[in-house]
């Protein structure tokens, strides 16, 4: 596009928001009233709180961090401004990493702080981006919201998927903090609950730019008084994120995964309570003879995983201990208990269940495992994940299964099938190469209607 035509463009679009769009006294009671909320839920549970933090000091740390602990200093004169990347858990800090390497490239007059709210997402966050602030992201009680702002102390703020908390929209308003949703997405139910609330609290009008994934979601952002000028569709930029092909896994993976030679691996990736469970029942009863490995999607939940399943008869070796020198049992599941290593475990499969499906969570990321050219199962509930579901089914390179007693038959015959495998995992690899392209377009979007209008980098 020529700078005449890019202008032209540019003026047709409404401005960051910089200052905040609903004053006035009604805003303020329900925003009193909404801290108020906050307060209560803090000191009402006080004894929870309590021995909870006497017991793990991870709760400790997160707790404090999210208060207001460990904020990094103001950006003094002479350091590069900040723009603050928001995404709440693991999905969402992996889904932001095509975009932040175009925004280090393409501005390396900002510095990128990246925020996060869990633990795992903390973690993952630390190792993605090592040239990056990683914090924690605020709880939405105004004064720790305030804080927050002034110390990091962004020019605009990327929130990843959909995160609208209620105080820090309005603080980011108020601060001359333009906000920007990326991958935006939001459910049908998600859509209704908003809709419900939307005159007491309204929040969308609060955001300057919606990259919606697609054309319904657009249409939902819009229904909760988004403006639609303010909201286009650049496509879903996790495609971007992954590196298509195959990956070698390491031959420490290999040899600890897969312990005996030509035995085939069968990965559950980012599985949930009772997930593991219907797993092993399935592997015991249809696949036995192949390698089970089990990767909890909170992988502080192996010791207690650990316990369980022995009390079920089937045993498991833990990852960490076959590195402390524990021989493998390749007879034995393997529960994989450590952070970031699943794309090297997915590596080392032969097949992968991806988990959050069987039961009403809405799923996990099946394109991951796609991209590597892995043959891909999940059980009904991909919610979360439909778009991808349906990409990977069109292109014959995913089944779902209906319910567990379906599991390990659909888990058996692809095993038995290394031509079927094979077919499903080529399809995968193409359907997510054929996705790739939603960052540019969403970097695009970002900086001509938000970045490259504020004045000198900042509003």
């Amino acid at each position: 596009m020529n700078p005449a035509a890019q202008r032209a463009r540019v003026a047709e679009v409404p401005p960051p928001i910089l200052v905040d769009p609903g004053p006035g006294l009604v805003a303020a009671v329900l925003y009193a009233l909404y801290d108020l909320c906050w307060v209560a839920a803090v000191v009402l549970p006080a004894p929870w709180w309590v021995v909870r933090a006497l017991s793990s000091a991870r709760f400790r740390a997160t707790v404090a961090a999210r208060a207001g602990a460990d904020l990094p200093r103001r950006a003094g004169p002479g350091e590069r401004p900040r723009i603050l990347v928001h995404g709440v858990s693991v999905g969402e800090v992996k889904a932001a990493q095509a975009l932040v390497r175009e925004l280090a490239a393409a501005r390396p007059d900002l510095q990128v702080v990246v925020s996060t709210v869990t633990s795992t997402g903390f973690d993952v966050a630390r190792k993605l981006y090592p040239g990056a602030l990683v914090v924690r992201f605020p709880f939405d009680l105004s004064v720790v919201v305030r804080r927050f702002l002034r110390r990091v102390d962004p020019v605009a703020v990327v929130l990843v998927e959909l995160e609208v908390w209620p105080n820090f929209l309005r603080e980011a308003n108020r601060a001359g903090v333009p906000l920007a949703v990326v991958n935006g997405r939001i459910t049908e139910r998600s859509f209704r609950r908003y809709r419900a609330f939307k005159r007491l609290m309204p929040q969308f009008a609060r955001i300057s730019l919606f990259c919606a994934q697609d054309e319904e979601y657009a249409r939902r952002f819009q229904g909760l008084d988004a403006d639609p000028a303010r909201v286009v569709v650049t496509g879903n930029v996790k495609a971007d994120g992954l590196r298509t092909g195959p990956r070698e896994p390491s031959e420490e993976i290999v040899r600890l995964v897969a312990a005996r030679p030509g035995q085939l691996v069968v990965v559950a990736g980012s599985t949930h309570p009772s997930e593991e469970l219907a797993l092993v029942r399935a592997w015991r009863g249809s696949f036995p003879t192949a390698r089970l490995v089990l990767v909890p999607r909170h992988p502080e939940r192996a010791t207690a995983l650990a316990r369980e399943l022995a009390a079920a008869g089937a045993e498991p070796q833990l990852l960490t201990r076959l590195r402390a020198g524990e021989s493998a049992d390749p007879a034995r599941p393997l529960v994989v208990d450590t952070i970031g290593e699943l794309e090297q475990v997915y590596a080392a499969s032969d097949l992968v269940f991806v988990g959050g499906s069987l039961i009403p969570h809405g799923g996990q990321n099946m394109l991951e495992p796609a991209a590597q050219g892995r043959p891909v199962v999940y059980g009904p509930h991909v919610l979360n994940f439909r778009e991808e579901a349906a990409l990977l089914e069109r292109a014959g390179a995913a089944l779902r299964v209906a319910r567990e007693s379906e599991l390990g038959p659909v888990l058996q015959g692809l095993l038995a099938d290394p031509q079927g495998r094979s077919r499903m995992g080529q399809a995968g690899r193409a359907a997510v190469e054929s996705q790739k392209g939603a960052t540019r377009l969403t970097w695009r979007e970002l900086s001509t209607r938000v970045l490259d209008r504020l004045s000198g980098g900042r509003p």
